[in-house]
């Protein structure tokens, strides 16, 4: 069977996610599986270029697993004519720069998010990247979950009749970093490098809601840093001068609404980091990222308001789990073989650099919306 190489340099390979996700659960693991397989008949397999900082902590990596090709030298890479796809997991500050840099140098990119810093940015990003010629896109990981493939398939379905209302619950305790390390890099709680809760998941939740419910019309949001003193990874203090938690209202064109709870300094009472309700007219859901809980409008509970008595209804125990009845890959893998079948044919993609500067939007919106007190319209984005 014939096999078509694409060289994908991957930069930011040596960060948790860049190395867990991207390299080792998505990228190698298609090349382990023997590739993408075409229409034709063909395999499309990925050839990994790693790219960091640290020559080091590359020789390591590419050590382990039995690669070949590493560089500290992104300008390199860029120049590399057998290089097809450009990948960046960087820090958000680093982002926009390489990714100019790849699109000027002719590759097709591939990035996290959020893809700039500043709405102007990404879209300074995405007009180039159409003018290129180049398939270009997002990760937009979550909306190949189980949890959220189940939610999807309901609502495709028509199980909730009229959707009225989500509950977005996200978050946990990140420590503080003096008597237990902090499990979040301390640039997260530094607006000064990019950090914050609002600019890292507000353009995770703007598309996840709009593929699952449709536009976001409006938003209302405030935000907080509630934490103001945190500890390094060498143990040093700092001022933390970034938000750790939101709290946002979204509006749908659909006429439903959302509550967005999104916060770094919460104990999580949920079976899972995030959970989304949906109340609708004929049904609800509570979808997680592996989990789906449903409770038809037929098996819906008549609860009666008396503080003065214990309540005797079991409520949880009233809700049904959507069964695994497929098979279920890993999201980030499996949105890698889309994008990476569009880039080998130059097709677009469907969550591009467009998709990615809507999320920019959102967030800036909701940064906005608190510093100004106010509800705040989302107007189209001038493509």
């Amino acid at each position: 069977m014939a096999r078509k190489v694409i060289t994908v340099a991957l930069n930011g390979v040596t960060g948790r996610m860049g190395y867990r996700q991207h390299l080792v659960r998505s990228l190698l693991a298609i090349r382990e599986q023997g590739g993408i397989r075409l229409e034709d008949g063909s395999r499309l397999y990925p050839e990994p270029i790693l790219v960091g900082r640290t020559a080091e902590r590359l020789r390591a990596i590419a050590e382990r697993h039995g690669l070949d090709r590493w560089t500290t030298s992104l300008d390199e890479v860029l120049s590399d004519p057998s290089v097809d796809v450009y990948f960046d997991t960087q820090v958000t500050s680093a982002r926009e720069v390489a990714l100019m840099q790849a699109i000027e140098a002719g590759k097709h990119v591939y990035t996290e998010k959020p893809v700039a810093g500043t709405l102007d940015g990404a879209l300074r990003l995405a007009r180039a990247a159409k003018a290129a010629g180049i398939t270009h896109g997002v990760v937009h990981d979550k909306l190949f979950l189980p949890g959220i493939l189940k939610l999807n398939r309901l609502l495709g379905s028509g199980f909730f009749g009229r959707v009225l209302s989500v509950r977005l619950e996200f978050g946990y305790w990140v420590f503080e970093g003096d008597e237990i390390p902090a499990q979040r890099p301390s640039w997260n709680y530094r607006a000064e490098a990019g950090g914050g809760i609002v600019l890292d998941m507000f353009p995770h939740w703007q598309y996840l809601l709009t593929d699952l419910f449709g536009p976001v019309s409006a938003v209302y949001a405030r935000t907080a840093t509630h934490i103001p003193r945190r500890w390094d990874e060498s143990g040093t203090p700092y001022d933390a001068t970034a938000d750790d938690a939101a709290y946002a209202v979204l509006e749908f064109a659909s006429g439903a609404f959302a509550s967005v709870n999104s916060s770094w300094a919460v104990r999580v009472n949920r079976r899972e980091l995030l959970e989304l309700q949906v109340d609708g007219t004929a049904g609800s859901a509570v979808s997680g990222l592996r989990d789906c809980a449903v409770q038809h409008r037929v098996s819906t509970p008549l609860p009666v308001w008396n503080p003065d008595l214990p309540d005797p209804i079991e409520y949880q125990a009233l809700w049904s789990d959507v069964p695994d009845n497929m098979a279920f890959d890993n999201g980030f893998k499996a949105e890698w073989e889309l994008f990476l079948k569009c880039a080998s044919e130059g097709r677009p993609f469907a969550w591009d650099l467009f998709e990615g500067a809507k999320g920019v939007q959102l967030a800036d919106l909701a940064l906005r919306s608190s510093a100004e007190g106010r509800r705040l319209e989302v107007p189209p984005l001038a493509v």
